[in-house]
């Protein structure tokens, strides 16, 4: 894995002429960047756009989310083999995918071991809620999530965990560096007590309000090897400095 991972999700927003544009700008603002793999999370409708114009680019393609079967009646889902087509990675156990839509931590597990059988790398998604938080149940919320997660995977290859704090989600307010380097390590722990030594090299990202002036600091902690971006991340002018700022830091 490369120094640094900057993950774009741009969840429900754009338009085709949008997904294409933003596409080709960051690809020709980021092109020469090294030291961090960016990752460009469309809607799924754009994934075949994102995939055509990033081609040959060093910026990949993810998905962000997918159901665990192969095929099946189940109007409105993706198939994991239906995203790889397109893509190389796959956001998994989003916190809004886990509160707006139900998904627990069994049906997480499952889409993650799916994405592994057909290649793709998932992006596991933990946080605490406010309550949690407050309740000083951070540390065990998230290693509990994490654990679910990864049950049937038999070794960490291609993992990369994100850690959200549902609270810092869309609001505006991102813990200090301090707040998530204290949850990453607890999750690095778990790794390492799941799969052993080799979870220590798992590529692990902060999710949360992350901006330009925030990311510097949250990667140079010891546990915390990019970010995950929401909103900031339909905008090549918000976007790219995060990825040029993380190649610096």
């Amino acid at each position: 894995m490369p120094q640094s991972i900057i993950v774009g999700n741009w969840k429900m927003n754009g338009s085709l002429d949008a997904a294409r544009a933003l596409c080709e700008g960051v690809r020709e603002r980021l092109e020469g960047e090294n030291g961090v793999l960016t990752v460009i999370c469309p809607p799924f409708v754009y994934l075949e756009t994102a995939s055509k114009t990033l081609k040959g680019s060093k910026i990949a393609v993810g998905a962000q989310n997918l159901h665990p079967d192969t095929n099946g009646a189940y109007t409105g889902e993706i198939a994991p083999e239906m995203a790889r087509e397109f893509a190389d990675f796959a956001i998994v156990g989003h916190s809004e995918r886990r509160e707006a839509f139900g998904e627990t931590d069994d049906f997480i597990r499952r889409k993650v071991a799916a994405a592994r059988r057909v290649g793709l790398k998932p992006i596991l998604c933990v946080g605490e809620s406010l309550e949690a938080r407050r309740a000083g149940d951070a540390d065990e919320v998230a290693s509990r999530q994490l654990a679910a997660g990864v049950a049937d995977l038999e070794n960490p290859s291609g993992l990369i965990v994100a850690y959200e704090p549902v609270w810092a989600i869309g609001t505006g307010e991102s813990a200090t560096p301090e707040i998530a380097q204290g949850v990453m390590s607890a999750l690095r722990r778990a790794l390492i007590s799941h799969f052993g030594e080799p979870a220590a090299r798992t590529p692990m990202l902060y999710g949360g309000s992350v901006n330009a002036d925030s990311v510097a600091d949250l990667i140079r902690q010891p546990d915390i090897d990019g970010a995950l971006v929401g909103g900031a991340s339909l905008s090549v002018e918000t976007f790219a400095p995060i990825v040029e700022r993380a190649a610096r830091a």
